[in-house]
């Protein structure tokens, strides 16, 4: 390690590269756009292989005539209209996190919007850490009832192979979790082909059967869905359950919205996506009211019979790409879970070089598995999955809304009554939905319900427990003070050793537990010392131009704050490295890092019920290394234990 002085240096003027013109632009726009069609909307690009086919389920009890198929289509096609349209692309997205969209982003913002109220603030988060905990439902049940329904179309082709759809279906599911851990880099350069050639047959077939039978049209009008709710009363409540199938994966509109940006979010839901979904819907429903008995399969029988094994093919494409996005932002959600402080330290592999979202986590892979494949066997088709798809994504939507509102309010400072206008129509929407979905706890809703009540627990036993060692641990930092301490222990030594100390240090003004420890065990202090704090932000990216901040404390000591967002990649080295524009130079072979282990011991009456004490005491025992996550070089870590009680 060395210490230099900064040189003022002379360069001459680099040449500036001429401006990207409009034809450039395009070109990248349509890319974009082109990536969007592949990631964004494989969950909702999906849905018409199961929702009027759960809607018109004899078991729902819905009368199938032409009225109420025209009635539902319009609900469907209005639901698309208002939800998805209007809420997300019109309004939430527009509440980004500096550009990052999905739930865990806009908790962030709407957070932060409120910092100066603590009360207001841990019941959004509370609010937010639930929905977020919903999500992994829907990451359970979407590649579950993807992949059924577009197998299921080889019982028309052949029904011999009736028996072997739940069997296809694992054989295609389980070697997709098996292939994470190789990263998807080569296969999203085909996802937005496959996805296009997809949309445009989803309109073609609405188109061909739309034209045989033009009384579908009258599903446009919104009086006919609001004809259909008021003349069916209860049965219609029931319905939206089922309705709400075909917006499962509108989130994904605004949570993959940092990847690709708003724009070509948009442009390809309004140019090829919105229309294809309602020319398909529209179809579906001029062929039932043609042919009532192709209720079985309504998706399907669109089609002549020599194109059934092609369009079981492209479906199961379509539904594998679906299941793709759907896991890869799970692995997204924990990784900003992880780094908000709501889960505990795990190993997180970066698949790919280029891109940094590109990541595998694999204990969220196996478990998502076990519980897939648990989805598949345990309903067995689906029809029945649909029972247990609502909850979880009408959740998440009405838990959006509630938080939207708290942005448009605090963040953006918006008129009151504007802001309860604004987003108090969608509220009574989301709730009409999450109020139908709650009657189908007991055919299944209770699956993904269980998922996020589990989820939920963990990740606020997590924060919470997490708060409470930190507060000990600034604690028992803040009992010696800093700067005495350098004074006194450091200043005056003559036998410091070579090298360089980083010490962890969670309160900038007290002497780590770490460094107390070294000195009364090994006696020696280094030649150079480095108090290094982590400061995660409620934000997406911090700019590298502001990753660190170093204080000089006198005696050759340094702290040393690094800021990461919730989506930054941590990696202490690199951050080290970046001191040498303040003129401090490491030699990463001189380096020693010091790190404090905590050992917990529950304890009655100390702020955390006992089951919880002991659930936290279990996931920090099996929390994954802070050197690995922290980036540290294994042979230059030494670990030095703490004893806490919670």
């Amino acid at each position: 390690m060395t210490s230099t002085s900064s040189a003022a240096t002379t360069a001459t003027a680099p040449l500036t590269a001429p401006s990207p013109g409009p034809l450039h632009h395009k070109r990248r726009t349509t890319a974009l756009v082109l990536a969007a069609i592949g990631v964004v909307y494989g969950d909702i690009g999906t849905s018409p292989l199961y929702t009027l086919k759960t809607l018109f389920d004899p078991a729902n009890g819905m009368p199938l005539n032409p009225a109420n198929v025209i009635g539902v289509v319009s609900l469907i096609f209005w639901s698309l209209m208002i939800v998805v349209s209007l809420k997300y692309v019109v309004l939430i997205m527009r509440a980004h996190n500096h550009g990052e969209g999905g739930i865990m982003a806009l908790l962030a913002l709407a957070a932060s919007s409120v910092a100066d109220r603590p009360r207001l603030r841990r019941m959004l988060l509370l609010i937010g850490v639930f929905g977020a905990s919903l999500f992994y439902g829907d990451g359970v049940i979407t590649p579950a009832i993807s992949v059924l329904s577009a197998i299921e179309g080889l019982e028309l082709a052949a029904p011999g192979l009736a028996q072997y759809v739940v069997p296809i279906t694992l054989a295609v599911l389980v070697p997709l979790f098996l292939v994470q851990k190789r990263g998807t880099a080569g296969m999203g350069a085909i996802f937005g082909p496959i996805m296009v050639v997809w949309f445009v047959v989803l309109a073609g077939a609405g188109v061909a059967h739309l034209l045989a039978q033009p009384a579908i049209l009258a599903a446009l009008n919104p009086l006919e869905g609001l004809a259909f709710c008021l003349h069916h009363g209860w049965l219609a409540f029931v319905a939206l359950g089922a309705v709400v199938l075909a917006l499962t994966g509108a989130e994904a509109l605004y949570a993959d919205m940092g990847h690709f940006g708003a724009t070509p979010v948009r442009l390809s839901w309004f140019s090829l996506v919105f229309p294809a979904l309602a020319l398909n819907y529209l179809g579906q429903g001029a062929l039932l009211i043609a042919d009532p008995t192709a209720v079985a399969n309504p998706f399907f029988l669109m089609f002549p019979a020599w194109a059934l094994v092609p369009m079981v093919l492209l479906a199961s494409a379509a539904t594998v790409i679906a299941s793709q996005a759907v896991i890869s932002g799970t692995y997204s959600m924990t990784k900003q879970a992880i780094q908000l402080g709501f889960l505990p330290r795990m190993q997180v592999r970066y698949t790919s070089e280029s891109e940094a979202g590109q990541i595998y986590v694999p204990a969220v892979n196996w478990l998502l598995l076990a519980a897939v494949v648990m989805a598949v066997l345990g309903f067995g088709s689906s029809t029945a999955l649909g029972s247990a798809y609502g909850i979880a994504v009408t959740g998440t939507m009405l838990i959006t809304t509630c938080l939207t509102f708290f942005v448009v309010r605090y963040a953006w400072r918006y008129n009151w009554w504007l802001c309860v206008l604004a987003t108090g129509f969608f509220l009574v929407i989301d709730v009409a939905f999450f109020s139908a979905n709650l009657l189908k706890i007991a055919q299944g809703g209770w699956f993904p319900l269980a998922i996020g009540v589990v989820m939920f627990i963990v990740l606020t036993t997590w924060h919470r427990g997490r708060e409470m060692m930190e507060r000990e641990a600034r604690e028992r930092a803040g009992t010696t003070p800093l700067g005495p301490f350098i004074q006194a222990q450091v200043g005056g030594r003559s036998d410091r050793v070579e090298g360089a100390a980083i010490y962890m240090s969670i309160n900038p003004k007290g002497v780590p537990h770490a460094l107390l420890k070294n000195l009364e065990h090994n006696h020696v202090l280094h030649e150079c010392m480095v108090f290094l704090t982590v400061v995660n932000h409620e934000v997406p990216r911090v700019p590298a131009a502001e990753r660190i901040t170093l204080t000089d404390l006198g005696a050759n000591c340094f702290h040393l704050s690094v800021q990461y967002g919730f989506k930054d990649r941590v990696h202490i080295p690199m951050a080290l490295e970046l001191c040498a524009r303040h003129g401090l130079v490491f030699r990463p072979d001189k380096i020693s890092y010091f790190l404090s282990r905590a050992s917990l011991v529950p304890r009655p009456g100390h702020g955390m019920a006992m089951w919880r004490a002991r659930l936290f005491a279990t996931m920090l025992h099996n929390v994954g290394s802070v050197a690995d996550f922290l980036k540290l070089p294994s042979s230059r870590v030494i670990e030095l234990g703490v004893r806490i009680e919670i």
